[in-house]
């Protein structure tokens, strides 16, 4: 999941508050392609570490919280060393309805669903749903904010609409888990939310911080509804091993550390180097990776049909028209997510 995961098209160059606005002298493309594809590399393989983590018996609520713990608790340690940044993480009251509303939605509703979803369907499927998000992006600046779009916009809805029918194989009677269909929608609609709300957030904050009260507000969310002191037994699968011997703790350390620290600085890195249009469609690789990663760890059950493949193309091929279907502004943000998430494309779901 892409947790998933996402920074906004506006996000500054550094962790600081300068704009956005870099020298093309300074920028080197090729540093930011490798970025790019690395944390989509580590949004992939989160897909697969969080299903065996799953499979073991941690159920979605638990591995958000510990999820969201990790990650805030990683990025304060991050903020000390980078001594200016703990003056950034001082807050402001009139701040606190978006720091709240982003971390909800794509911090803590976005990797749930999305592990929800993973856990009933192959994890390159639910990729594919929660990377619609961006398409509904596109609608809304069109629809509500009256922006100007270009024709395109149509068609990349027309692809995507097609290439999920095929994704679910609908003449089959919809033969996905239909929980996990609803997750995987669910992560996308709010996946939407989290671009919408994050775009106003880097307005007066820098990447960093915001990403910090991001997780913080994620991990508050994940105590009041499954505090770490009630059902203390739903925590005994940490300190098991998968069927292949793995330990679970190790696991959650990569979805934590490998899977949402990591990649979401990377991509926040890769901005200064790319425009946040080409970051999103670059980093439209990880749902291939997903679920490629996912076949080989975890088997025929991973396993995706020729319809679909070719239904998985198909959406990510009109998300990538959407994605540039804009006119006279810049493109929005797209997953992660992971959730999974940062990115301009890259699921806070991972």
């Amino acid at each position: 999941m892409t947790t998933p995961t996402a920074t906004p098209a506006t996000t500054p160059a550094r962790w600081s508050d300068q704009r956005p606005e870099q020298r093309s002298d300074q920028r080197r493309p090729a540093l930011g392609l490798a970025l790019v594809v690395g944390a989509s590399v580590l949004f992939a393989v989160n897909g697969t570490a969080a299903k065996l983590v799953l499979q073991a018996g941690l159920d979605a609520p638990r591995l958000t919280l510990l999820r969201a713990t990790g990650a805030f608790a990683g990025l304060l340690v991050i903020s000390v060393v980078l001594r200016p940044g703990v003056r950034r993480l001082r807050l402001r009251a009139r701040e606190l309805p978006l720091l709240a509303g982003y971390g909800l939605t794509g911090f803590f509703l976005v990797p749930m669903l999305y592990f929800v979803a993973i856990a009933r369907l192959p994890v390159g499927i639910a990729l594919l749903f929660e990377y619609t998000g961006p398409l509904m992006v596109a609608l809304w600046v069109w629809l509500v904010q009256r922006q100007r779009v270009r024709s395109r916009i149509w068609a990349g809805l027309a692809l995507s609409l097609t290439g999920l029918a095929g994704v679910a194989q609908v003449w089959d009677g919809l033969t996905l888990d239909a929980l996990g269909l609803a997750a995987g929608l669910g992560a996308a609609v709010l996946l939407a939310a989290y671009y919408l709300i994050g775009a106003r957030g880097v307005r007066g904050r820098d990447a960093l911080s915001l990403t910090t009260w991001a997780f913080g507000a994620s991990a508050v969310a994940g105590l009041l509804t499954r505090g770490l002191a009630a059902d203390l037994g739903g925590w005994g699968p940490v300190l098991t091993r998968t069927a292949s011997g793995v330990p679970v703790a190790l696991l959650c350390g990569y979805v934590v550390l490998l899977g949402s620290i990591v990649p979401y600085l990377m991509t926040t890195a890769a901005l200064r180097h790319l425009p946040a249009t080409s970051v999103g469609i670059i980093a439209m690789s990880e749902p291939v990776i997903a679920a490629t990663v996912a076949w080989v760890v975890l088997g025929a059950s991973e396993a995706l049909s020729p319809a679909q493949l070719a239904g998985g193309a198909l959406v990510l091929a009109g998300v990538i028209l959407a994605e540039t279907a804009r006119a006279g502004s810049p493109a929005p943000p797209a997953p992660r997510p992971d959730p999974e998430p940062v990115g301009v494309a890259g699921t806070t779901t991972g």
